[in-house]
């Protein structure tokens, strides 16, 4: 199998396997007991935490572990707005129509409870601008949450220009960050932002396992969405898992071996290329920047649901549509873009990881020319 999804999910790297194979033999310990076992389980859990920190420019008091980026999108949002809600107050949220479908279905569901939402819409491609952001403030504007990387057109968005924007009126910032982090520049203060949703599968972790970034999150009053114990500053209950957390931090410290920008060019380019020579006709979507390891194609000629049927047992691809209630739609950020439901069904996303070689690429062309008939 011919793996091109690892925007998805990134292969889990091997030195990530063998952290979690060690310390799920070894460390089961409640890493909150006092015993020697529980503080080593602490131990290893707090150097992922400083290790995070470091990698975004954060202090380690601002790192809470999740099981995931929507975990983590739950909390921050939820966390800022519900409180207000439960005021009284009428707090608007701004966010954009391309976010990721629990991003949605987080702001549909503040949305039914008397939150405010405007929804920002891209330009066609699929880029939010600053200026929107600013022309949508408000006087009860309590938070902004735009996506660094779209996780289906790879498209990068100016969240530092709008952070700036941010905090000049004093909103806060939220960013999901699970596509961008360890690829390109994730630094909270370089990005202006206060809020950075992360998830360790992105970058060849374990699955169940995030971390929200929080700015000064002791001097914040964000609620949780899960009570607990206390753990994680009393901002997310629950038993911490030690290996999970673990491996996460082995990922942090070595993914910069695996990823590689110009092995990334190399093989879009080579895609292309390989294209053209075929005849195929083409169109890449995206904006002006786009995230060196992925690309959306249209190809108006080709038939993508014979192409994903037919190579299902030898290609892992995404199509960039989502399946809702047992029927296939149109993926939300490509009619965001008004692609027509034919132009949806003949777009495909194809993300590259390290384990992908030129070899690859030509079966993938070889694939596609089979289905294409102009």
């Amino acid at each position: 199998m011919i793996y091109f999804d690892s925007l998805a999910s990134y292969p889990m790297l091997p030195e990530v396997s063998e952290e979690l194979r060690l310390t799920m033999q070894a460390h089961f310990a409640n890493p909150s007991a006092s015993h020697m076992l529980g503080e080593q389980g602490k131990e290893l859990i707090e150097d992922t935490r400083e290790a995070l920190a470091e990698s975004i420019g954060a202090f380690a008091s601002e790192i809470i572990f999740t099981s995931g980026a929507t975990e983590t999108n739950n909390l921050i949002i939820k966390g800022v707005v519900l409180p207000l809600l439960l005021k009284g107050k009428k707090p608007h949220l701004i966010t954009s129509v391309l976010e990721h479908k629990c991003v949605l279905s987080i702001s549909n569901y503040l949305e039914s409870l008397g939150c405010e939402v405007t929804y920002l819409r891209p330009n066609f491609r699929g880029e939010i601008k600053p200026e929107q952001v600013k022309n949508a403030l408000r006087e009860n504007t309590v938070l902004v949450s735009l996506m660094h990387v779209n996780n289906e057109l790879g498209t990068i968005n100016p969240i530092s220009e709008i952070g700036y924007i941010c905090t000049t009126a004093r909103v806060p910032l939220h960013t999901d960050a699970a596509q961008s982090y360890m690829k390109i520049e994730t630094d909270v203060d370089d990005l202006n932002v206060d809020f950075m949703s992360l998830s360790a599968h992105k970058i060849g972790g374990p699955k169940g396992v995030g971390a929200a970034y929080i700015r000064d999150l002791k001097g914040l009053d964000i609620s949780p969405i899960i009570h607990g114990a206390g753990q994680e500053f009393g901002v997310r209950g629950g038993t911490l898992p030690t290996p999970l957390i673990a491996a996460f931090g082995t990922a942090i410290g070595v993914f910069s071996n695996y990823y590689s920008l110009q092995q990334n060019m190399e093989l879009k380019q080579q895609l292309l290329i390989g294209l053209q020579k075929l005849g195929v006709k083409y169109r890449v979507n995206g904006g002006e920047e786009v995230l060196p390891s992925c690309i959306s194609l249209t190809l108006p000629c080709s038939n993508i649901e014979g192409l994903l049927r037919g190579s299902h047992q030898s290609l892992a691809l995404s199509q960039g549509s989502a399946c809702s209630a047992g029927s296939i739609e149109p993926s939300h950020v490509l009619t965001s873009l008004h692609f027509n439901r034919d132009e949806a069904s003949k777009t495909l996303r194809i993300s590259f990881s390290h384990i992908n070689t030129a070899e690859d690429i030509q079966a993938l062309l070889n694939e596609i020319a089979k289905y294409t008939k102009c």
